[in-house]
């Protein structure tokens, strides 16, 4: 039998390790993420993301350089899901990426984080929704979707809506970028259209700008009148950060001009400025 001295030792130890392990699992994931940045990016990537992604080219060396880097992490943390039937390919997949990328140029280097799968329907699918009605009668019904963003590890797509958007990079819809917003928003398990950020002053900012803009549009889409932004965004606070997110990327001159409070919050976030790519 063991001593109690020798059994204290070893419990000592098993704790000493289990803090180590704690306190240096951010380093073997910042070592693993620098070993796949550090590999050399398939030409055949290449290939695909400068036909697919209209804005690529106008990134500077660098920024192109981060990008792909961040696609190589995110392909090998990520898995692929195809649903009915649908059979993913590499190029479905780096496609994906590199758009979901584009949100990563900030210095937290995460790469959402909370995500796990991401499933691509051919086409938009159809799904059970709950709801309340007026008179507080549940009522559900089946709604056609064309993508979402669970909280816990999960992200849906359309294909066949990623690949209108490939077309149509300035109208101002994009259903990657709208999805993987959420999944910032959601990195703190909660969504409610506040990324986090990186210095704790920049909450009290978002809230200003965001709060202003969000009403704003609430009363735009109420009076019927033209906006900028998707009406979808008067839906709620995260709907509202979503919908900015893809505006902002796909129609910089007009938000920037209606709206330059909010575009000038999401170009200090994302670190981009897609007026000089349009």
């Amino acid at each position: 039998m063991l001593s109690a001295r020798v059994l204290a030792t070893i419990f000592s130890i098993v704790v000493s390790a289990i803090a180590v392990g704690i306190l240096t699992y951010p380093f073997w994931v910042k070592l693993r993420h620098d070993r796949l940045i550090a590999k050399p990016f398939p030409k055949h990537w290449l290939d695909i993301i400068e036909s697919n992604i209209a804005i690529y080219r106008y990134l500077s060396v660098e920024q192109q350089q981060q990008l792909q880097g961040s696609i190589q992490i995110f392909l090998k943390e990520k898995q692929f899901i195809g649903c009915l039937g649908l059979q993913v390919t590499e190029e479905m997949k780096v496609t994906i990426a590199a758009i979901a990328c584009l949100l990563l140029f900030s210095d937290r280097k995460t790469y959402f984080p909370n995500l796990r799968s991401i499933l691509i329907y051919p086409h938009a699918y159809i799904v059970n929704e709950t709801v309340m009605s007026d008179r507080y009668v549940v009522e559900e019904r089946r709604v056609a979707r064309l993508g979402e963003s669970w909280t816990k590890d999960q992200l849906i797509l359309s294909w066949e809506q990623v690949s209108q958007d490939l077309l149509n990079w300035q109208d101002g819809h994009n259903v990657i970028l709208h999805e993987f917003a959420h999944q910032l928003d959601q990195e703190d398990g909660k969504a409610e259209g506040v990324p986090i950020l990186s210095r704790k002053l920049d909450y009290a900012v978002w809230a200003k700008v965001m709060t202003a803009e969000y009403l704003q549009l609430c009363d735009q889409v109420e009076r019927n009148q033209r906006t900028v932004m998707d009406s979808y965004g008067a839906t709620n606070p995260a709907e509202f950060f979503a919908v900015a997110t893809e505006t902002f990327f796909e129609k910089p001159k007009q938000l920037n001009q209606k709206h330059q409070s909010l575009y000038e919050l999401l170009q200090r976030h994302y670190r981009l400025d897609p007026l000089q790519w349009h």
